[in-house]
């Protein structure tokens, strides 16, 4: 599983048929770049072109580029994907942006290591693949794990998904005031600092568009419980396009197929560590919608010195040692409060 456009992988498994003539398409259509450092990267010998064997664990990110200005980019969305043995499921971990850590020395761009939010690992390292090796390299050290492969995409990336698919739909816990996007009168949607009236998702399940899951997702600063919660929205947004990609057929329509990896394509970037695309297929091929898990790591927002920090609480330290054991099953089931309800 490699980002958006593993996930749509994951939803294709008995596209066998098709898979080389897509998997061809998809490489060619695909940015690819080396996203993880040495340090951070899995050993190779464990894969081949024709068979994966799991455990694997992916970093996926998701990043606001703005046109022409890579230095303003963030990865405010941060998740290990953690694939356990059997291959018929996946754990979304995520990652608090504000999440303090040790961000070690970075010698491309002579940055000489600090302790700082997470999310200051991508600026450290350059931006670009070296910000994301640096990421990378900051997360294994953390956890205690090497990646099998990573992926970065815009946020663009989500409405093109959404709207090739038609709209997903997905269940509002809380009432949700957007801070990015309003209405005038006339209907045209604004930043709501040019006026109008802030757009508002009242609790319940409803069909979301492209524009409305995009802006849904990128919600804090009305939720109660902040990142927290939009880190569990983001996870329900994944799984929520699993589901509406096999509702629609994706499993037995290749044309659909090959128009969900076009929409994805030019926003996506990955690293998948050598592992073919076929082999992701074939390998990855039992995982459902039901089989996807969100994790929120165990944490707490603490101020220091006046910045508003999270720092990982006791149980966080069994989290990252079932990762690294592959034993996320039992760890689960002794701590549910830190499970998601996708």
């Amino acid at each position: 599983m490699v980002g958006f456009g593993v996930l749509l992988i994951l939803a294709s498994g008995s596209l066998i048929g098709a898979g080389k003539v897509l998997a061809n398409r998809y490489d060619n259509s695909v940015k690819r770049d080396t996203l993880l450092a040495d340090e951070a990267r899995a050993e190779a010998p464990r894969r081949n072109t024709t068979r994966i064997v799991g455990p694997l664990n992916y970093l996926l990110l998701g990043s606001d580029l703005r046109p022409g200005d890579d230095t303003s980019q963030r990865t405010d969305t941060m998740i290990v994907a953690h694939v356990p043995a059997t291959l018929d499921k996946v754990y979304l971990i995520s990652i608090p942006r504000d999440l303090r850590v040790h961000i070690p020395p970075f010698a491309a761009t002579d940055f000489t290591g600090s302790y700082e939010k997470i999310n200051g690992a991508y600026e450290r390292g350059g931006f670009g693949s070296g910000g994301v090796q640096l990421l990378s390299t900051t997360l294994s050290g953390m956890i205690g794990i090497r990646f099998d492969g990573a992926a970065m995409v815009d946020f663009m990336g989500f409405q093109d998904v959404v709207k090739a698919l038609g709209g997903v739909e997905m269940c509002v816990d809380q009432r949700v005031v957007s801070a990015h996007l309003a209405r005038l009168p006339n209907g045209e949607l604004v930043n709501p600092r040019e006026g109008g009236t802030p757009i508002v998702y009242e609790p319940g399940c409803r069909e979301f568009n492209h524009w409305q899951a995009l802006d849904y997702v990128r919600q804090r600063y009305s939720l109660p419980d902040g990142d927290y919660g939009r880190m569990r929205h983001q996870q329900q947004f994944l799984q929520a396009l699993m589901r509406k990609a096999r509702d629609e057929g994706i499993t037995s329509n290749p044309l659909l197929f090959d128009r969900l990896v076009r929409a994805v394509a030019g926003t996506l970037t990955v690293d998948t560590g050598g592992t073919s695309l076929d082999a992701l297929m074939f390998g990855l091929r039992d995982i459902r919608p039901t089989n996807i898990m969100g994790i929120q790591i165990p944490s707490e927002p603490v101020m220091l010195g006046g910045i508003a920090y999270i720092y990982p609480l006791e149980a966080s330290t069994s989290l990252f040692e079932a990762m690294v054991n592959d034993t996320l099953d039992d760890w689960v089931t002794a701590n549910p409060q830190w499970v998601n309800t996708l």
